[in-house]
This record gives C-alpha cells, structure tokens and sequence, in this order.
C-alpha cells in the first residue's frame, strides 16, 4: 500500500509523480512491463533498460506497460558508437580465453565475433520516438544534437549517466534536463564518457554534493541507494530523487534470473568488483569464478560490445544451467540490503523508512 502522501521534489514536480525514485532502467530483461508498470503505478518512475532490445520489441514491451498503468515511462539506451573490429588475431585470443568455460558448460564456443554485435541505435531511437515516454536517458555518452532535437520535440525530458564534474557540465551545455550521478557504488556499467573509468570512481554521496555545489542542472542519485535512508541521504545533499537499481533487481515483477536472485539474497563472502570481462566495459558484479579466472589469468578482453557478444551463450547457458559460475551478476556495493517484495510493496517500503529517518533526524536536531 503506497504511503499516504507524497515527497515534493522537482523530479516529481515535473513529472507529476509521488515519489522522488526510479527504478533504474537496467538492460537484459530485467525491466519487464510488470516491473515498469508496478512502480509507475505506487508512485515512482519505473524504467526500461532497452540496450540490447531490438525495436518491435521495444514497442512491444512499452505497449505492454501503457496498458498496466497510466504512469510515465522511462527509457534508457546506450549511446556508444560500435567499435571497430579488432584484429583477427585478438578476436582469437579472446575467443581462446573464453573456450575452456564454454567446454565446463559443454555448450560450443564460438570461433568467431561477428556482426552485428548489438540492435541498430538509430532504430532503437527510431523506436523511442514512436512510443514518447516520459523521459529518456543515454548511458555511455550522448546521441547527436540533431537527434536530442527530435526526442525534445516530441515532450520527452532528457538526461544522461555522469560519473564527474566534468560530464554533469557537459550535460549542462547541452541544454539536457537532468543529470544521474552514478556513483562508484553502482551495480551494472560505469557511464564514464569523459576520461578514464579509474579516475571516475567517486562514492555517490560526494559526487551528488560536488555536482549540486557546482552545477545547476538538477541531479539524481545513483549507487548504493537501498532504502529510505539512502534516499533522505542523497536528497539532503542536494539531490532531487534517487535511482535504484539492485533493490529492484529482487522484485517479484523483475525479470531477473533466479541464480542471480538468490546472489542477491542470500550473499555469502564474495562482495562486488568491477570488471570488464563480461562486455568490454567497465561494470560492477558479485564476485564470481569468471571474474576471478579472468583476474587471475588476465586473458584477453574484445571492446564493447563484442566483448558481449562473445561471452552471450556462456552466460545464457548458465543461467540456463543455475550455475553462478559463469554469468554476470550485476549488483552494487549495498546488494546484501536486498529485500524479497513486490515493487508496489518496496517503493511503500522505501517511503515509509525515509519518513522515520526523516523523523529521527527532526527529533536530533532539537536535543
């Protein structure tokens, strides 16, 4: 049962919603339309990660939330160029590398890498200018002026993943409506477009306080937000709303893997790292017997998203297989906070504890 009042922020002033959250549009069917629809439909904004989504089933699942809920919609895409294709000789290697997982699984690895190595961008957007939601985010970098123009044109607000100063000022520049911090405590990929990953590994409290101090752009919160208490954090700190991903992840609406689910909920001593085994781009996950045979081997790793690519049917065969040997379990540095619940029940949950924080710290402020 949804909270019997709203939290005003200009997140939810724009978009005429209850609560300042998102539920982070994380890619690979995670963000199902009873997902989207369930916490549209207890206040927040639900998300679609559509990365790897091909366009008809992008319109597809969009329409399937439409008829859920009334709601606004949130869609995501990664704006990265598709890297050029390496040699055949580090394709090769790359692909040596991987055999003796694949073989552990007895699925047949490839032999090679090729194209195309992920859905057409300019479709996907093609797509997202059809179906009109609400809000639509980039991650990895930003599409062309002309493209924001036409998204902008059609009521959409704009935004983008930042993981510094210098990407929320970049934001700032382009006129985009809101920036989303992501900082290093973030499960999935890092969104760094603007120098190196290593160098953009700011915990989210002190890059959500820097940007608010020094930008004017209106920022959201992203990483390690698990709960109420996280949330009245990052608004204290000049935040308009918070973005949370791993907390979703164990939805009953979610359309993450079951193997994945029960990392998440029953975590053991492995905590999380941040890789770029799996896609060629820097991400955090649980700890797991890929990760640590490609720290320890350092075997070659193709550029995104070929990189994904190669690793597909591994980590699809083993899921398939519940093994948590091979598959990317995406989660950020607070996963043990995760909680088994409908997405209507965890947003309730969520405002309700940021109300008694928000009572606990008015009853320590005045002694």
């Amino acid at each position: 049962m949804a909270a019997p009042y709203s939290i005003r922020t200009w997140l939810t002033e724009k978009l005429a919603i209850r609560y300042p959250i998102i539920q982070a549009p994380m890619a690979g069917g995670t963000t199902t339309p009873n997902l989207v629809a369930a916490v549209g439909n207890a206040g927040a904004l639900g998300s679609f990660g559509f990365a790897y989504t091909e366009p008809a089933a992008m319109r597809e699942q969009a329409a399937g939330a439409r008829a859920l809920t009334r709601a606004p919609i949130h869609i995501n895409l990664f704006a990265s160029p598709v890297a050029q294709r390496p040699p055949q000789a580090a394709i090769d290697r790359a692909l040596e590398a991987l055999r003796p997982m694949y073989e552990a699984l007895g699925v047949s690895a490839p032999t090679d890498v090729n194209a195309p190595y992920a859905p057409d961008l300019n479709a996907q957007v093609a797509a997202v200018l059809d179906i009109r939601p609400e809000v639509f985010s980039m991650h990895f970098n930003q599409l062309d002026a002309q493209t924001i123009a036409q998204l902008r044109d059609r009521g959409i607000l704009l935004a983008a993943s930042v993981t510094n100063l210098a990407e929320a000022r970049h934001l700032e520049q382009l006129g985009l409506d809101f920036a989303i911090a992501q900082g290093a405590e973030a499960g999935g990929h890092r969104g760094t477009f603007i120098g190196a990953d290593e160098d953009s590994m700011i915990g989210t409290l002190a890059l959500i306080r820097t940007i608010a101090r020094h930008c004017s752009i209106p920022v959201i919160a992203a990483g390690g937000i698990m709960d109420g208490a996280g949330l009245a954090a990052v608004l204290a700190l000049g935040a308009c709303g918070a973005q949370m991903g791993t907390a979703f992840l164990t939805a009953d609406e979610s359309g993450t893997s079951d193997i994945h689910k029960q990392a998440l909920l029953d975590p053991g001593q492995e905590g999380t790292t941040v890789t770029r085994a799996f896609s060629g781009r820097s991400a955090r996950g649980i700890r797991n017997a890929y990760i640590r045979r490609a720290e320890s081997e350092q075997f070659a790793i193709l550029p995104f998203p070929l990189q994904n690519k190669a690793t597909g049917a591994l980590r699809a065969a083993s899921a398939k297989q519940h093994n948590p040997d091979f598959v990317s379990l995406w989660a950020g540095q607070a996963y043990s906070l995760s909680r088994k619940m409908s997405a209507g029940e965890l947003v309730a949950k969520i405002v309700e504890e940021y109300d008694e924080t928000s009572q606990e710290l008015i009853r320590a402020a005045r002694g």
